[in-house]
């Protein structure tokens, strides 16, 4: 992670390589860290309420309706439900937590879960190895609508081999795939009781196992949270009380925690953080390779056809994008993964070519297929400068419009995954490079929003997740960024950063996968 120091020539140097390098996990190793968490924190003090700022509304309290990512509830589902396990973003080792072990000996075609014993729900029910093959198996189900599905599809079959073990069969052999588990739902695991009350039972009294339980949750407005004295692992939590809310407006998020209206927010702009590092606050990033993309449905009309991907591609300034909106802090990935890498390779993502553009622009209206689409933006204020910013830019052009639809977040991830849209904001972030790539581009994947289907890209990201050898992975993902840039699924603006800003009186920001912090780790000083 990046957090701020006090030393303003290593400060400059963190925010330059931030904002011009976010270094990928797969290379660099881990989360560096640059911008104000204290030299020496002391030792945890118990007590107290932080107040965290979340930039998605959960559409229920349901593990499978939450995303365990910095841009939406990670914070939320990580104090109710705890975790099975996290990963060190600086090794990518795993770290147990609610389970004690997750061990393969075959490659990755199975592997053998096993949980702490005496683990409880909050609603007396065992959290035991039943409870996560019921959690895992509903998660498959297409009709919940989880974005999990596509870690839990890679799950054939589970078996419970007693209280406390799980055996789990793969889909296909899978040596990376504490990877996956770790970056959704399927590390948060609810009560079976409660949650085959029905939805509204649960959302009232949701019941897991992790560090806080539900006081209450007024929709739109706060999410009230006290400390679960059953706790695992005690002493912790060290907080008595969490209060979330959900600001989508990154002025508005870096406001409340300035003048101590939060404690801790998600960010996900260079922009925010540069105002946050401005006005003393303490922040923390988890470097990332790949990005965000503005994704375009190859599944439906026009861009069907890779002749108006192209155009889109070749005509729009990623540049002037982020100046538009990013101030100009972000990096516009050029690769798919940066020099510090074992898995880069010098081959360019983006290409701009005006003239060629407008030729394309032109020939496909000359067949009666006009370039006209709808941009699906979310209701982040970045997502809407963004969506207009690309209407604006392709407004230059001939033969070619564009249309701005801002939803809310349940709306638009319902009709990303229901693939009812033309154009929206995708992403393949990433650490390890199996399960971003994996899930975003193989045509077999629930989360290929954008529907490639290329046989020679997904023999290469088959081969790269099955293989337990680097030089075989480097070569597999040479294949596959080869391929990523002739099939288009979008153009490729900018690089994520999962990051949290945080006051001075918060202590112990602890974040695992993207961006992901840790509840039970918090306290006030």
């Amino acid at each position: 992670m990046i957090r701020r120091t006090r030393t303003p020539k290593l400060l400059a140097a963190a925010l330059a390589t931030a904002a011009m390098v976010l270094l990928t996990a797969c290379g660099s190793g881990g989360v560096t860290t640059s911008g104000g968490a204290p030299d020496n924190e002391g030792d945890p003090v118990a007590g107290g309420t932080a107040r965290i700022l979340q930039l998605a509304e959960p559409r229920s309290l349901d593990p499978a309706s939450l995303s365990n990512t910095w841009a939406h509830m990670a914070s939320l589902g990580n104090a109710l439900y705890g975790t099975l396990m996290i990963n060190d973003i600086k090794t990518f080792d795993t770290e147990f937590k609610m389970a004690s072990d997750f061990s393969t000996s075959d490659g990755g075609a199975t592997f053998d879960l096993t949980l702490r014993p005496g683990l409880t729900f909050t609603d007396g029910t065992p959290l035991d190895a039943a409870a996560v093959k019921f959690n895992w198996d509903r998660l498959k189900d297409p009709q919940l609508g989880s974005t999990s599905i596509r870690q839990a599809v890679q799950v054939a079959n589970s078996e419970v081999v007693d209280p406390v073990k799980l055996k789990v069969t793969l889909a296909a052999p899978n040596p990376q795939f504490a990877e996956s588990l770790v970056a959704g739902a399927m590390n948060w695991i609810a009560s079976p009781t409660a949650l085959q009350r029905g939805s509204d039972s649960f959302n009232e009294k949701p019941a897991g196992a992790g560090p806080f339980k539900l006081v209450s949750w007024t929709r739109q407005g706060a999410i009230e949270l006290e400390k679960n004295p059953d706790y695992w692992d005690a002493p912790k939590p060290y907080l008595d009380r969490i209060t979330i809310t959900t600001v989508h407006d990154a002025n508005q998020r870096l406001n409340a925690v300035a003048t101590g209206g939060a404690d801790l927010a998600s960010e996900s702009t260079m922009a925010s953080i540069a105002k946050a590092d401005a006005q003393g606050l303490h922040y923390e990033i988890v470097p990332t390779g790949g990005g965000q993309i503005i994704a375009m449905n190859h599944r439906r009309a026009p861009f069907d056809d890779v002749r108006a991907r192209r155009a889109v591609q070749l005509a729009l300034d990623t540049g002037s994008l982020n100046t538009t909106v990013y101030n100009g802090e972000g990096e516009v990935p050029q690769t798919l993964f940066t020099e510090d890498s074992p898995f880069h390779a010098d081959v360019q993502l983006q290409d701009s070519d005006p003239e060629e553009a407008q030729r394309l622009f032109n020939e496909l209206a000359a067949e009666g297929r006009p370039v006209s689409f709808t941009f699906m933006a979310y209701p982040t204020s970045e997502s809407k400068m963004l969506a207009e910013a690309v209407q604006a830019q392709l407004s230059g052009y001939e033969n070619v419009d564009v249309q701005v639809d801002v939803r809310d977040i349940s709306r638009a991830t319902a009709a990303a995954a229901s693939r009812d849209f033309d154009m929206t904001i995708s992403s393949s972030i990433i650490q390890d490079p199996d399960f971003p790539l994996w899930t975003a581009f193989h045509s077999k994947s629930p989360g290929n929003w954008v529907g490639i289907n290329d046989p020679e890209l997904d023999a290469a990201l088959d081969k790269g997740r099955v293989s337990e050898s680097e030089a075989e992975r480097i070569e597999a993902y040479d294949t596959a960024q080869k391929r990523i840039k002739e099939v288009i699924p979008g153009v490729w603006y900018i690089r994520a950063v999962p990051a949290v800003v945080y006051g001075n009186n918060l202590r112990g920001v602890e974040m695992y996968t993207l961006g992901s912090p840790l509840p039970e780790e918090l306290w006030v000083s």
